[in-house]
Order: C-alpha cells, then structure tokens, then sequence
C-alpha cells in the first residue's frame, strides 16, 4: 500500500467513527436522555461531555481532519473526480463537524460543565436544561448529517475511484 491509499484509509475509518458517534446520538442516545427529568438529564449530560474528552475520541475527532486534507494534498488533481470528492469530504468535516462542534456543542458543554447542579433550584435546573438541550440536540443532528456526507465521498471516492498505479 502506498501513503496516499494509507492516508485516505485512515481518513475514511476516522470519519466513519466520528460519523457513528452523531448517529449514535441522533437515534439513540438524545432520544433516550429527552426522556429523563431535568436534573437526571443535565447529569448525564455533564458526565457524557467529560468522558468524551479522551485521547480515542481526541485521535478520531482532529485525526479526521488531518487526514481528510492531507488526502486532498496528495490527490491534488483539478482533472480528477476522486480529488473533488476527497476535497468534499474535507470541507464537510472541517465545516460542518470540526466548526460547528467548536462554535456551538462545545461551548454549551462547557455552559453545562460549569453549572453546579448540587446547588441550583428546581427552576435553575429546569431553566439551564432549556437552554442546552434543543441546541444540542439541533446542532449535533447537523454534525450528524455533515459526517454523513463527509463519510458518504470518501466511500464513493474509494470505490469508484481507485487509483492503477
């Protein structure tokens, strides 16, 4: 195997991960939290935000990135098909996950994480978990859709698209 087919591999496996993870949130796991009171959800929710924070998730969520561009650097073909697909995946990672994970989640994770539920009232609870979950839920739907495109060229790029040499 040559470095070009090892880096867009490694980016297609990343992506795929990062793009299970928003699924899994999608249909399952936002799904299930909705259905918690108010406390019980914002728990959750800060418990789930500080055990994302690990070096797997850390490998997959910026190694995604880096490996979708240095992919698009080493398919650099303006004549190509695989190179427009490859370029594609990148700009949907790095705009429709990597951004809007960093402008809009992480900054109502960290709304969250600093919000002292063993001291806050009832309302407090009820009034912090109407700020944070629909927004969440909204824009990590849009992560969602985003991997899945991202996901969806690099799949097409590497099927369709195989390289002779």
């Amino acid at each position: 195997m040559k470095l070009h087919e090892i880096t867009i591999a490694a980016a297609a496996i990343t992506s795929a991960l990062i793009s299970g993870l928003f699924f899994a949130y999608t249909f399952s796991v936002n799904l299930g939290l909705q259905k918690l009171d108010d406390k019980t959800y914002l728990m959750a929710m800060q418990n789930i935000n500080r055990e994302i924070l690990n070096p797997v998730f850390y490998s997959c969520f910026l190694g995604a990135p880096l490996l979708l561009i240095t992919s698009s650097v080493l398919y650099f073909d303006l004549s190509s098909p695989k190179f427009y697909l490859i370029l594609t995946a990148c700009l949907s990672y790095i705009i429709g996950v990597f951004m809007i994970t960093g402008a809009k989640n992480v900054p109502l994770n960290n709304q969250l994480d600093s919000f002292d539920l063993s001291k806050a009232s009832s309302d407090a609870i009820h009034q912090m978990r109407l700020l944070i979950e629909d927004p969440w839920v909204f824009w990590n739907n849009i992560r969602t859709v985003f991997s899945f495109i991202t996901l969806f060229c690099l799949i097409i790029s590497l099927i369709f698209f195989r390289t002779k040499d």
